[in-house]
């Protein structure tokens, strides 16, 4: 899985030429991916306002509107690939455009069918 870390205010504040070349980028990484066998899914979120964290604690269900953590970078989407090796998936993490501002994580999904990762 390919976790998008990037500033929400970073994306907005990008002039719109800018915003749509990078738009452009993903349209064409995700394109790539699929010419190759490799996309399983991958989606944008929402913005981390409409999120909504839940906790239970004592068999009590907490909701808080909002992220579970402050921070200044969030979780705006990711790409679930398929990848033979963790430098294949280097490889086209590098190419997320949001890389070049925030982060890109890398995690392996854990296969519950036996395959292991």
């Amino acid at each position: 899985m390919l976790l998008i870390y990037g500033e929400e205010a970073g994306w907005a504040s990008l002039p719109e030429d800018e915003m749509q070349a990078m738009v452009a980028e993903y349209f064409a990484l995700a394109g790539d991916l699929r010419s190759h066998g490799k996309l399983v899914a991958s989606d944008e979120l929402q913005p981390v306002a409409t999120a909504t964290t839940i906790e239970v604690r004592d068999g009590d269900t907490v909701v808080t509107d909002g992220p579970f953590a402050e921070t200044k970078e969030v979780l705006g989407g990711y790409f679930l690939i398929e990848s033979e090796s963790l430098d294949e998936a280097i490889e086209w993490a590098a190419r997320i455009p949001t890389a070049r501002r925030g982060k890109v994580e890398i995690r392996p999904v854990v296969d519950h069918a036996g395959g292991g990762s």
